[in-house]
């Protein structure tokens, strides 16, 4: 009785990782975008989010998964630095 325990589909330790910084950044999202103050902009710019990362779920290469990362930080801190300057 060799071989691993760990169900066929169970991710690697670098996967986990990914997945959890990927889920990190949604988190953040949606934070930021409950601070939009017109209720309009603020569903939009949260159906939006949520479309994103539907559309990308699948993608599974590393490369790619950390490009989408980087990006995806760079558009939360425009949005939180648009936020800022509208309560300037």
């Amino acid at each position: 009785m060799s071989g691993s325990r760990l169900p066929p589909a169970a991710l690697s330790l670098r996967q986990f990782m990914l997945r959890q910084q990927v889920l990190g950044l949604y988190r953040k999202i949606l934070r930021a975008v409950r601070q939009i103050p017109n209720a309009s902009d603020r569903r939009y710019t949260e159906e939006w989010a949520r479309e994103e990362f539907k559309r990308n779920k699948g993608t599974t290469e590393e490369v790619t998964v950390r490009m989408m990362l980087a990006q995806g930080q760079k558009q939360l801190q425009e949005l939180e630095r648009t936020l800022q300057l509208a309560k300037s």
